[in-house]
């Protein structure tokens, strides 16, 4: 057994990762969401939404060129603070709001998988756990490169969505363009803001990037950036083809725009969604097991967990720990309700990284990568806006049969 990761990734894939994970985060079900707020503005909406969680975004940058530790967040707010006790709880809870992610996506998956194909649901989520378990101890490189693939299948799925959506005959809400009602649109980019959580996952990947001073930064706005647009441009194609009120109402509306634009079957969507589930399994689990490898290099009662294997190079014990919790969950939790706790569990742990920021920017100024005073404020501003909403927005997402669609 080793104490150090191997350093194997490069920007490209980093930024896969990072796509992947927010892209899966909520799209397949907020777009119905953001419409009820925005109406048919609501691809304005998503845009404004990237804006809310850059300075949250520019904010992990900043500390992941800092501290480019395994811990993340954990270290940031131990550092930030000076309060070792509070960055081994924040580190705990991001630990516990992954694993529990990572059982409600798993769930979510085997689902519709099960949907497609008939097999028994306990079987199918055991296997499906156990085989990315095991890519995940194999390599870091091995496990990034199948969460691109994964992408990329996710990535098809909704240009697909675009194609059908932009094809079709557009809605007869589209032949009167309302001017915008900037409240709604609003309203509609804070409760957009949940599609972008998953950029703090990057930065849990800081000591098997390569030079993660120039990677991590470039990493987190290179993904930031381009979900913005996947996100305008899928929710451009549903308000131009289906009718608000249909699509405001429906739990699926990708579903929708493809059906009113192709009809026909829409299973080819439900493989999307396994491919998005087993993704934002497996990036839950890899980066889970590195903030206990984190932790356990500055906490002795978690020691054990800072170790890798000689061979791999990966956190093995940490991700066997991970992985068997998340397949666990996902059999005998009430993973969909524990979901809600765990997304407001992450928006305060937001809150807390923008106030470590602030109180390190005023301490010690100099940094690899800076960003000025105002990103940690409007950034602590922007998570408490999403906190304060976020009960309704994940009643809304957890009432989605089966998971992301």
């Amino acid at each position: 057994m080793a104490d150090a990761l191997k350093r194997r990734i490069g920007l490209p894939l980093l930024t896969a990762y990072g796509v992947g994970v927010m892209v899966g985060a909520g799209i397949y079900v907020l777009v119905g969401a953001v419409a009820a707020d925005a109406g048919i503005w609501a691809p304005l909406a998503f845009l404004f939404a990237g804006l809310v969680a850059a300075p949250t975004a520019l904010s992990y940058a900043e500390f992941s060129t800092r501290l480019p530790e395994a811990g993340g967040e954990a270290v940031y707010v131990s550092e930030g603070l000076g309060l070792q006790w509070l960055g081994v709880l924040v580190g705990l809870a991001i630990v516990v709001t992954g694993t529990i992610s990572a059982a409600a996506v798993l769930r979510g998956g085997a689902g519709y998988l099960t949907s497609v194909v008939p097999l028994p649901m306990a079987a199918t989520i055991v296997v499906m756990g156990l085989s990315l378990i095991a890519v995940a101890i194999i390599g870091v490189l091995e496990s990034l490169t199948l969460a691109a693939i994964f992408t990329a299948v996710e990535l098809i799925g909704l240009a697909l969505v675009v194609w059908a959506g932009l094809a079709a005959d557009p809605s007869p809400d589209l032949t009167v363009v309302a001017p915008p009602v900037w409240a709604g649109i609003g309203a509609g980019a804070v409760l957009a803001f949940f599609a972008f959580i998953g950029f703090e996952d990057i930065v849990n990947m800081a000591e098997e990037v390569t030079t993660p001073e120039k990677t991590l930064p470039r990493a987190i706005l290179y993904s930031l950036m381009i979900t913005s647009v996947i996100y305008a441009l899928v929710s451009y194609a549903a308000v131009r083809v289906v009718p608000l009120a249909e699509l405001t109402s429906s739990k699926q509306p990708l579903v929708l725009v493809w059906q009113q634009a192709q009809g026909g079957s829409v299973a080819f969507l439900s493989v999307i969604a396994v491919a998005a589930a087993l993704n934002g399994v497996l990036a839950q689990i890899v980066m889970a097991a590195r903030v206990l490898f984190g932790l356990g290099r500055r906490n002795a009662g978690l020691a054990a967990f800072h170790h890798s294997s000689a061979r791999f190079g990966t956190p093995t014990l940490a991700t066997v720990l991970i992985g068997t919790a998340v397949v666990i969950g996902a059999l005998t939790l009430p993973v969909a309700t524990l979901a809600e706790g765990a997304s407001t569990l992450l928006l305060t742990i937001f809150v807390i990284v923008n106030i470590a920021l602030i109180r390190l920017k005023t301490s010690v100024p100099e940094a690899p990568f800076r960003v000025p005073m105002a990103v940690p404020v409007f950034g602590l501003l922007a998570a408490l806006a999403a906190l304060a909403i976020n009960f309704g927005a994940l009643a809304f997402l957890t009432e989605a049969p089966g998971g992301p669609l």
